[in-house]
């Protein structure tokens, strides 16, 4: 409720010479919002219909810290789609080319691109198998919910679809173990990497996942019971003072750097997982049923047309993308940028690319036109970005 005072306050006396955000019960404020506002959120994002926080200080600010400290993000917009019964992991399977039918513990988690009929990506998960015959996924910002009931009723089968309130709080960068630690007990460094556990908070079990949308290392909070949501970010927020914890959320320039791909920005349906270099997860060779198998296999077998590639770029630091930039090499339109962003640890942009695979060229450098028209040039890079090469060449 506080959320919603303070947006209609700057509603009512900001004269509009900066924009603010209109909420209503479409735009969700999370459990943690109040306390995300005390904490200093100085801009929000809208993802699932949720607010999600995107700066605190500075952009920039905020990525040292998390580099080299510990933040608290409120990424409850990170919503749960929940299929619960005998068909839960036949319906999971449907969706995704990664075979989750093999190997797949209790408590596990699974990165997992979801597909529609022509192969293109709808979503990318992480699937938590939770309980027998029950599993979350943790989705990206698109309606999954709809996606899966859909499935369910067209195949008949027998589980039921549904978003349980359940609000994830992650705990980011290299002093997060310390502090979760500290909060939940010495059994929380015991969970390894993309796996999950029971871990008791004021009496009640609170599933732990070491996982997380950052390299920083780090572990997420799935809490469902919202009425401790102020519980939990006050006790991680005093234990954390010795660590100097800040209020943070997913930060572009560490994405970037780190190789993270954004739904909806880098990948989208018009994108196959094999243009997105998603490979690793579609299994393809073997003999599960899932939609788009097909169409991946046709693509495969006649060649993926278009990759993910990063950019090293020229230039004064450039703007967030909000549009594609159009890549030029020898003048030639091959593809357009993504995502893009300034970095200071390198003092150069960076970006992604989808570019075309059988006109790039990279012994030449490219062009890139912004969606306002100005120019720069640069160079192609594999992903993720090598950090190794990319000193050498900044200091070559």
């Amino acid at each position: 409720m506080a959320l919603q005072e303070d947006f209609r306050r700057q509603e009512m006396n900001t004269p509009f010479a900066a924009p603010v955000l209109s909420q209503s019960r479409r735009t969700r404020s999370t459990p943690y919002s109040e306390r995300v506002l005390a904490a200093g959120a100085k801009a929000f994002t809208v993802y699932n219909h949720m607010l999600l926080p995107s700066v605190f200080r500075s952009l920039e600010e905020d990525y040292w810290h998390l580099t080299e400290k510990v933040q608290l993000w409120d990424v409850s917009a990170q919503r749960q789609i929940e299929l619960a019964g005998p068909d839960a992991m036949r319906l999971a399977q449907l969706m995704t080319p990664r075979d989750i039918t093999t190997k797949f513990d209790i408590g596990q988690c699974k990165y997992a691109p979801l597909v529609d009929q022509h192969g293109g990506m709808l979503n990318d998960p992480v699937i938590i198998h939770v309980a027998e015959d029950r599993l979350w996924l943790s989705i990206a910002d698109s309606d999954v919910l709809l996606w899966a009931k859909g499935l369910a009723l067209g195949f008949g089968l027998d589980v039921d679809v549904t978003e349980p309130d359940v609000f994830p709080l992650a705990v980011q960068g290299p002093l997060a173990e310390e502090l979760v630690a500290d909060v939940f007990g010495e059994e929380a460094r015991n969970i390894r990497f993309f796996r999950s556990e029971l871990l008791q908070f004021n009496g009640i079990d609170l599933r732990v996942a070491r996982s997380g949308w950052s390299k920083q290392g780090g572990f997420e909070i799935y809490l469902d019971v919202p009425a401790m949501a102020h519980d939990l970010w006050d006790a991680l927020w005093l234990a954390g003072q010795k660590y100097d914890v800040r209020a943070g959320g997913p930060n572009l320039i560490e994405r970037i750097e780190s190789g993270l791909l954004s739904f909806g920005n880098d990948m989208t349906p018009m994108n196959t997982p094999l243009e997105c270099g998603l490979d690793k997860y579609c299994a393809l060779d073997s003999d599960i049923e899932f939609i788009g198998k097909q169409a991946l296999l046709k693509q495969r077998e006649a060649g993926v047309p278009r990759r993910l590639y990063g950019l090293v770029l020229n230039g004064d630091p450039v703007h967030p993308a909000t549009a594609p930039w159009t890549v030029f090499q020898s003048d030639v339109p091959v593809g357009y940028v993504t995502s893009a962003v300034y970095s200071p640890r390198f003092g150069r942009n960076i970006a992604f690319a989808m570019l075309s695979v059988d006109h790039t060229d990279f012994s030449s450098t490219i062009a890139v036109e912004d969606e306002h028209g100005n120019a720069t040039d640069g160079y192609i890079t594999e992903l993720p970005f090598d950090t190794l090469a990319l000193e050498d060449q900044l200091t070559a």
